[in-house]
């Protein structure tokens, strides 16, 4: 309830009626459960025999999906610090684009150990330094050991690619995915100054559900969800010149109100006539320009239809702006917003714009661009709940292997990383004094959920294979890891099991930022909720924050 201070026996009302407030030990201890069940929700999707989620929302909808920041996206999260949980998925997807779950398992088990330190009397910011000094160490351990490779080195981009599709509902088709993940990748990448750059936009990715995932493959060029408008048009035309037009090609209608009197016939025939020669004229401007593909933002007349069908125009209408952005990227093109301005030069190249029938809808595609920088996933499936996980699924494909052509530095899987990162930092808490010690300690032991998550998705015994771990870790045997497919411990750089360092160091920041964040929290002052009162209830307070 409200604060209420007795100053010489006058109430004093600070917080509004219905406001709640928690404080210390008891604020605390709220957050970091709140904050831990999150990470437990999501825990058994690890690895490579981590389970799927099925969330229904609240329409109905059903997504089914492995991928950590899509569980979390989904599920209608209320409480503020199970929130961060979530915006820290957010980060790391949007930084690096893999390693979501990861992040959110590690920060829930930093809370974990955190709340254990609170309890034998750890002040909270003694663990924040702690964690934050455990951090630091465990990035520059995974800078030591990381593996620098060539960044256009086909087969290595192909086994990270793999990994990543390893863990996900796509696993039986991760062969064919990866090779296209990575010609895409390596289509788009640009050299600028002695490192490579990937704009993921340039790749185009579009789904259609029908025949297999094996079928998903990659067309050098863009694909248009949409088909020719009419059907007179031809359906293949090679050698293309296109337009790119942002306006329609039909008559405007007056913005005012306005009326035209027409008295006869004759009048009539003629105000018709004149819409007619307009559209003519319009298609004449485009003729006149060198066209013979028409891709158009906008709609299209069904007269002018009619006469870029005499003209053997091949037009398509209502192209999605996103769409049209990377068609100007590709052909080279100049997206043109009156037809006055057509000339030659605005048109883009292609050499051949062709219909085909995807399933049972028909989509235009435009390949041999000009420049070959915009290419297009073309993913198939047998239903559109995995077409839509095999979207998400390339997604991260697609981010690490542009992770490694960037910067060009990889660590071994399955734990591996984090065991000997681990390692290190429990080395290194022995030089500490005191209840730092303590803390930068157990960082070091939360850094091994990772091994423990994968060990447990896959029904083996953790305590088993840390143990193990530990004692190769100690050897030098740096990239022992889980190998969850055979169900014992193996060196995971022997078995191509490889992720980006990028991905790795992501990981540990987004997941020490978050932890240390819900840690400094010690007062959660709640305003109450409001409530449109309804006839019955007129007259009550606000509704109480539960």
């Amino acid at each position: 309830m409200a604060e209420t201070p007795q100053l010489s026996g006058v109430p004093v009302l600070i917080l509004k009626e219905g406001s709640t407030r928690e404080r210390g030990r008891e604020a605390q201890h709220a957050n970091i459960m709140a904050a831990r069940l999150v990470a437990e929700a999501v825990k058994s999707a690890l690895g490579p025999k981590g389970m799927d989620k099925m969330l229904v929302d609240s329409f109905g909808d059903v997504t089914i999906t492995s991928d950590g920041r899509t569980i979390l996206d989904e599920m209608d999260i209320e409480h503020p610090a199970a929130k961060m949980m979530v915006e820290v998925a957010k980060t790391q997807d949007e930084e690096v684009g893999d390693g979501t779950t990861t992040a959110v398992v590690l920060a829930g088990e930093l809370l974990n150990k955190a709340e254990d330190m609170i309890e034998k009397n750890v002040h909270p910011t003694l663990i924040i330094d702690g964690y934050r000094k455990a951090a630091e160490k465990a990035l520059e351990t995974l800078d030591k050991i990381a593996i620098t490779v060539d960044p256009l080195d086909r087969e290595m981009l192909k086994k990270v690619a793999k990994v990543s599709l390893a863990s996900k509902l796509v696993s039986e088709n991760k062969e064919p995915l990866a090779d296209v993940v990575v010609s895409a990748v390596l289509h788009v990448a640009r050299k600028v100054g002695d490192r490579y750059r990937v704009d993921l936009d340039d790749i185009m990715v579009e789904k259609k559900p029908g025949e297999s995932l094996a079928d998903t493959r990659l067309i050098e060029g863009i694909v248009i969800d949409k088909e020719v408008v009419h059907p007179g048009m031809p359906k293949r035309v090679e050698d293309a010149k296109i337009a790119l037009l942002d306006c329609p090609l039909e008559i405007e209608k007056t913005e005012f109100d306005a009326k035209i009197n027409i008295e006869t016939p004759e009048q009539m025939e003629a105000f018709l006539k004149e819409e007619e020669n307009m559209l003519r004229e319009m298609v004449e401007k485009i003729k006149s320009a060198g066209a013979n593909v028409v891709l158009c933002q906008k709609g299209i007349d069904d007269m002018a239809q009619h006469f870029m069908a005499k003209r053997g125009i091949l037009a398509v209408r209502r192209v999605k702006k996103s769409d049209m952005e990377k068609l100007a990227k590709a052909t080279g093109g100049r997206i043109v917003t009156n037809i006055d301005d057509l000339t030659p030069e605005k048109l883009g190249y292609a050499s051949l714009v062709e219909e085909r029938k995807v399933g049972d809808d028909k989509m235009v595609f435009v390949e041999g661009c000009k420049n070959p920088r915009a290419v297009a996933i073309l993913i198939r499936g047998g239903a559109e709940r995995i077409v839509d996980e095999a979207e998400r699924s390339v997604h991260d494909a697609l981010c690490v292997v542009r992770d490694v052509v960037q910067e060009p530095k990889i660590v071994a899987g399955g734990g591996a990383a984090e065991l000997e990162a681990a390692r290190a930092v429990r080395d290194f808490a022995e030089t500490l004094p005191g209840k730092e010690q303590l803390a930068v300690q157990s960082y070091a032991e939360a850094l091994e959920i990772i091994p423990i998550t994968l060990a447990e998705n896959a029904g083996l015994d953790p305590i088993d294979i840390i143990s193990d771990l530990r004692a190769h870790h100690e050897k030098g045997e740096k990239w022992y890891g889980v190998n969850v497919l055979e169900g014992k411990i193996d060196d995971m750089e022997k078995l191509d099991v490889l992720e980006p360092l990028v991905v790795k160091k992501q990981v540990i920041k987004s997941a020490t930022e978050a932890a240390t964040m819900i840690l400094k929290i010690d007062d959660v002052i709640a305003a109450a909720k409001v409530k449109p009162p309804s006839s019955k209830e007129e007259g009550k307070g606000p509704e109480e924050f539960e």
